[in-house]
């Protein structure tokens, strides 16, 4: 079914939130939001949805929206496709957003697929790169294609809204601006939980402790170059010295050595420590995306010509198993005299 295009204005953002806490991964995108607004001259929108979460738009104007579109309702106490795709999808008809941001989290990814189906529109999942053409008034989603050999930009020429969902901790957050504040849209949804097909019994944690490595500060990451299990403890021991969060890229995933949990990339985490130290790992674009944003990165690579070194602030061009055990017995070294001075001191 076309539409009018022209009908269609602003840059809307989906803010999501667990237990009444925003996730940062939508503040994250009101910042990709901004840019993409401030080219097209119209508002940045949040959409908010939940139970008791109307306090929570103030913090929504301080990290950069104009308006928020509001539905607090218990029906909406918990994330499900029905209701949330309901509230979403009249908001969309009623309000007519040009561009569409959601986080390419479980949640964000569950809805926004559903409401590409209910409104008729064009979705680009994980998309790395934003952008507009202002005159054709067309959002320009990148994200990686063919094993992440090319970047493919996806536009949809004839549906509104353009929507994308997009990777957490792609994007860095625009400084809080404190007292900043906006118009509030408070909407209702037409849906009673009596008539609602799925009803939520009990929230079961998985058990299974997970390698976090989204909230960790320093990464060290092993890739194709470590070859096997001896190279990937060599890896591991560094790590553990370090006090730092193992990662691979998807070569050694693959290959068995270690689990998908610890796998940085397009198709693992996106990480952003404030070092990243990325061993044997060629610098393949679908790992790029996965960290490139990280604060100080660090390369060791035999192969001097290897992209990693584009994106790194260091590289050393060496074999790994030549560096690494002298790395580790150096910062050991350096550790323990560190532990000493501080034991000196503290009984002086």
């Amino acid at each position: 079914m076309r539409v009018n295009i022209d009908d269609y204005r602003g840059v809307w953002v989906y803010i999501e939130q667990k237990k009444g806490q925003l996730l940062d991964v939508g503040l994250e995108l009101l910042a990709a939001g901004r840019d993409l607004a401030d080219k097209l001259e119209v508002d940045l929108c949040g959409v908010l949805l939940g139970e008791e979460v109307k306090s929570l738009t103030k913090d929504v104007f301080e990290a950069g929206a104009d308006k928020v579109y509001l539905i607090d309702d218990p029906v909406l106490h918990y994330y499900r496709t029905e209701t949330y795709m309901t509230a979403v999808g009249d908001l969309v008809r009623k309000y007519k957003p040009e561009i569409f941001l959601y986080g390419a989290t479980s949640n964000g990814k569950d809805l926004a697929s559903a409401v590409a189906t209910d409104v008729l529109c064009g979705l680009t999942a994980d998309t790395t790169l934003m952008d507009v053409d202002v005159e054709k008034r067309l959002f320009e989603a990148s994200r990686p294609a063919f094993g992440g050999n090319i970047m493919a930009t996806i536009l949809c020429k004839k549906h509104r809204p353009q929507m994308a969902t997009v990777r957490p901790k792609v994007i860095k957050r625009l400084p809080l601006q404190a007292g900043r504040t906006g118009e509030v849209i408070e909407e209702t949804i037409n849906v009673k939980e009596e008539d609602l097909q799925t009803k939520v019994l009990k929230i079961v944690k998985d058990a299974k402790k997970a390698v976090n490595l989204e909230e960790a500060s320093v990464i060290v990451a092993a890739g194709k170059g470590i070859k096997d299990e001896k190279g990937f403890a060599m890896v591991r021991e560094l790590a553990e010295t370090l006090n730092a969060s193992l990662g691979a890229s998807r070569d050694v995933v693959e290959a068995g050595i270690c689990g998908h949990d610890h796998q940085v990339g397009q198709t693992g985490v996106t990480v952003t420590p404030k070092v990243y130290i990325a061993i044997g790992i060629s610098g393949a674009i679908q790992h790029l995306v996965g960290m490139q944003n990280s604060e100080l990165i660090i390369a060791i690579n035999n192969d001097r010509e290897a992209p990693i070194f584009q994106a790194a602030h260091y590289g050393i061009v060496a074999d790994a198993f030549t560096v690494v055990p002298m790395l580790t017995t150096a910062f050991k070294e350096a550790l323990s005299h560190s532990e000493t001075e501080e034991g000196v001191t503290s009984r002086g």
